[in-house]
């Protein structure tokens, strides 16, 4: 099993990344929440991955996170749903706010994904929203580490009324090892 991936981004595709080890090219299909996270082309990047095996091919699936590899296996267990439709759903925004929808049974959301239908959706929420609800408390920080500023000024945008996404944009770009300093920096982007 093929775990882990780093070397240099030698390809950056829309769907798929191509990580250079030791002379070998590595191509890994990836979701945009992780594509966003690979750096450009000659610079070194880490991938998280998962094999999949079928008769006619491997494939192999890279991830910026743990947390969004569990999510992809996750998805993977749910009846009818295959990698390429766990990638879109992955596509959709961050693993936290993936799994707090799923708490929430948002299929609406989910139904929004390519790929997936009411049916798709429902079936997702069925079978693993027991799953996630026993992972993650009603104010989905379980995949965030209790130290990362960001993670840290992210909820507390989230909990001042903005949007994951919002959140996500105002945050997008800053640097400091201060939450409070991001908050900060981040409110003064939104006032603009």
């Amino acid at each position: 099993m093929i775990a882990l991936v780093a070397g240099t981004v030698a390809v950056r595709r829309a769907d798929h990344v191509v990580i250079d080890c030791g002379g070998v090219g590595y191509r890994l299909a990836v979701s945009a929440q992780t594509l966003r996270q690979v750096p450009a082309v000659g610079r070194k990047a880490t991938l998280h991955t998962h094999l999949v095996v079928r008769d006619d091919a491997l494939a192999l699936f890279g991830f910026a996170s743990e947390d969004e590899r569990e999510l992809f296996l996750m998805l993977l267990s749910v009846q009818s749903v295959g990698p390429k439709v766990a990638l879109a759903v992955l596509s959709g925004g961050p693993p936290r706010e993936l799994l707090a929808l799923l708490a929430a049974g948002d299929t609406a959301r989910l139904q929004a994904v390519p790929g997936i239908g009411k049916r798709t959706a429902e079936r997702i929420m069925v079978e693993l929203r027991e799953k996630v609800g026993a992972t993650v408390p009603d104010n989905a920080t379980a995949l965030t580490r209790p130290d990362d500023p960001h993670a840290i000024a992210r909820d507390a945008l989230i909990g001042l009324g903005y949007s994951a996404t919002e959140a996500d944009e105002l945050l997008e770009g800053l640097v400091s090892n201060q939450p409070e300093e991001l908050i900060s920096s981040a409110l003064r982007m939104a006032r603009r």
